[in-house]
């Protein structure tokens, strides 16, 4: 299900599934998205960012058409303790590869991934990044 904000409406809340793990898309080339993440940020619940939330940067191809400093990417992953993953989905094999990635950051927060919950992946995925 994809969402353009946060709060949700709630008229359809008891059609609604589970929610396993969150995706904030930013494009790197708009402000604005930035900031419509940010704003959506105070409607999660706290529990969410014990590994099943991850921000998604698109365009990332396109550094010199950049409106959002990498810097306020980076310390939203630390503040709210969550992955942050990079991509460019003009390039197939990028786009398949990040899709691959969140397909299984999914399986994880599901619990479909015996041994493996998504607090125990995402201080994995927090570990990785600080090699």
């Amino acid at each position: 299900h994809l969402a353009t904000s946060l709060p949700l409406p709630s008229e359809r809340d008891h059609l609604r599934p589970r929610i396993d793990l969150i995706a904030f898309m930013i494009d790197i080339k708009s402000k604005y998205s930035l900031k419509n993440v940010e704003a959506s940020l105070a409607y999660v619940d706290a529990s969410f960012f014990l590994g099943k939330v991850c921000f998604l940067v698109t365009g990332v191809g396109r550094v010199n058409y950049c409106s959002v400093e990498m810097n306020a990417i980076w310390k939203l992953g630390e503040v709210y303790r969550s992955p942050v993953l990079f991509c460019e989905l003009e390039l197939e094999g990028v786009r398949v590869a990040t899709a691959q990635r969140l397909l299984r950051m999914l399986q994880i927060c599901a619990g479909h991934v015996p041994g493996v919950s998504a607090l125990s992946f995402g201080s994995l995925m927090r570990n990785s990044a600080d090699d």
